[in-house]
């Protein structure tokens, strides 16, 4: 075998043992309920998500989150996750969820379908039960501070997703960049995640920092009524 076949062969190689290494590095824990090293709080923009319910045609099965009540940001979500990847659906068949414990949630949460969707995808998997975990959800949520300028928003926005960062930010007294990414479709807003520690404290995460927006401008669509 010449040395110009056994060259890219070995880097093939070699790629594929990293890639090993590191997929054993996430799956030595298998999804075990509890074993994970911190949490990200996902704060849905709901106008962006409104919009693209409006245009691919879901509006109706949007429900109440794109109704007559405004809404900014809104919580998708409390995910555990490793420092390289995020277990999931940790227990199958998941507990069933209580309908009380689903409704009780509505105000952070919109969408009874995204409520028992994040407790069977991501509650499972907090070693929490369902009361405990939505309580954790509710308790990240307030901690952290919403930039005001983005509580009631009357007008569609264009903004480079540094600003959104640096409101947050100056909003949260400890939060600093490295522990939270803006995400960002096409063209709007999609969410902001921040990254807490198991006692929902900010904290450092590089690959989901690695995951933010890369474009220098996105669209905020305005709160309805806002």
């Amino acid at each position: 075998m010449s040395r110009s076949v056994r060259i890219p062969l070995l880097i093939a190689a070699l790629a594929l043992l990293m890639g090993a290494r590191a997929a054993f590095a996430q799956d030595a824990r298998h999804n075990a309920p509890g074993k994970f090293d911190f949490y990200v709080l996902s704060l849905s923009w709901s106008p962006s998500f409104c919009a693209a319910a409006k245009e691919y045609g879901y509006a109706k099965r949007a429900g109440a989150q794109c109704g007559g009540r405004p809404f900014s940001f809104v919580v998708h979500g409390l995910w555990p996750q490793y420092e390289h990847g995020y277990p999931e659906s940790c227990e199958r068949p998941a507990p069933r969820l209580d309908r009380n414990i689903m409704t009780s949630m509505l105000d952070l949460m919109p969408a009874p379908r995204l409520i028992y969707n994040e407790w069977d995808k991501h509650g499972t998997c907090s070693g929490l039960d369902e009361r405990a975990y939505f309580d954790t959800v509710r308790k990240a949520r307030a901690a952290v501070k919403i930039p005001p300028e983005f509580k009631q928003l009357s007008e569609a926005e264009t903004i480079a997703p540094a600003k959104i960062e640096s409101a947050f930010v100056k909003a949260n007294p400890g939060l600093n960049p490295s522990e939270m990414a803006v995400i960002c479709n096409r063209t709007r807003l999609s969410e902001v995640r921040i990254c807490l520690s198991k006692d929902l404290k900010f904290r450092s995460c590089q690959e989901v920092v690695h995951r933010a927006c890369k474009r220098d401008q996105v669209t905020m669509p305005p709160v309805r009524g806002g």
